[in-house]
């Protein structure tokens, strides 16, 4: 009885552990997030000769964008691992309806899917929101397009961070085999860095685009996990 008390009481203690950490990634990130966008909008503006549009922190994205130039490769490489990212919220989004057809109730499905759906439907409602509220534009007017396209935060990244971020927080909870775990764990983080590294170095971003990106999928994750813990693991 004392073992399982004291399994317990760890148990509880790693959990508030983990909520007041991701409390304080959501909220540093999310500030730091904040925080860009006004620099952006507001230091060291200019005008971008090859667009015609203004940039904020010219001097920091301007070098960085000099040092890396255009690499069509990393970006076409990023394209295509984002069929990763399909694949996986394609795969939890089955999960969840078989779980509802099956047990004939939302209640009823596993409660981390219903808070992932939540993640999905937020992510949505932020890249239509981005598309709209064009914080910058990219540093280079892409083929077939007239005119520089809004850039602020990277939406790929923002995509692929969350989506891959959310699928390895949730991978333990319906995979049994720690090896088979293991690797799929590997495979989705694999997938986040050579996206933010690729995206980095690609030139179609700025540099603050790709951290704005990353500090976003930050909060978001950071808060899905606070509220799928508060609401269960299953």
């Amino acid at each position: 009885m004392n073992t399982d008390n004291s399994k317990k009481s760890m148990s509880s203690a790693r959990r508030q552990s983990t909520l007041q950490t991701s409390r304080w990634i959501a909220g540093v990130s999310g500030v730091l997030f904040l925080l860009l966008i006004v620099l952006v909008k507001t230091v060291d503006t200019a005008t971008v000769e090859a667009t015609g549009k203004t940039m904020g922190l010219y001097t920091l994205n301007g070098g960085f964008h000099a040092l890396t130039g255009v690499n069509m490769f990393w970006y076409k490489l990023t394209q295509v691992l984002g069929i990763f990212l399909i694949l996986v919220a394609g795969g939890f989004a089955f999960l969840g309806l078989h779980q509802l057809i099956k047990r004939k109730s939302f209640l009823k499905v596993d409660r981390c899917l219903l808070c992932l759906g939540g993640l999905y439907a937020v992510l949505i409602v932020l890249y239509a929101f981005f598309e709209k509220v064009i914080i910058n534009y990219r540093p280079i007017i892409m083929d077939g397009k007239l005119a520089a396209e809004a850039s602020f935060p990277s939406s790929h990244t923002m995509l692929v961070c969350v989506v891959m971020g959310s699928a390895v927080m949730l991978i333990p909870h319906y995979v049994k085999d720690a090896k088979i775990r293991q690797i799929l764990q590997i495979v989705c983080l694999l997938v986040i860095l050579i996206t933010v590294i690729g995206r980095l170095i690609c030139g179609v971003h700025w540099f603050t685009d790709i951290l704005g990106g990353v500090l976003i999928s930050m909060t978001l994750l950071a808060l899905f996990r606070i509220v799928s813990m508060k609401r269960g693991n299953r």
